[in-house]
């Protein structure tokens, strides 16, 4: 496998990551009796509101798109036998530090 291969599973599968995170986060702040989604740059919205709903939304896009990267990075490894190119780099990086 090459490494426009890694491009397109790692590239889709964080923003498959992100489209669901997206939905799930929609859910869970109408559950929550919020309604619909805010914009938390408007400024009519209450501040308390939009930050909760800034700060969900990045806590479910920041773990979705990393658990989404793992596993297609792990995908990836047991289909070629090593990591992709892109992290190889960082991981001689970090032996460097250690």
């Amino acid at each position: 496998m090459g490494n426009m291969v890694w491009k397109v599973l790692g590239t889709g599968s964080a923003i498959i990551a992100g489209i669901v995170a997206n939905k799930v986060i929609s859910v869970a702040w109408s559950r929550m009796g919020k309604g619909e989604t805010i914009d938390p740059n408007n400024p009519e919205n209450p501040v308390g509101e939009a930050i909760a709903f800034a700060a969900l939304a990045g806590l479910a896009m920041g773990l979705a798109r990393t658990m989404a990267t793992r596993q297609a990075a792990s995908f990836y490894k047991k289909s070629a036998g090593h990591l992709p190119e892109a992290m190889q780099s960082v991981e001689g990086e970090l032996d460097k530090v250690s």
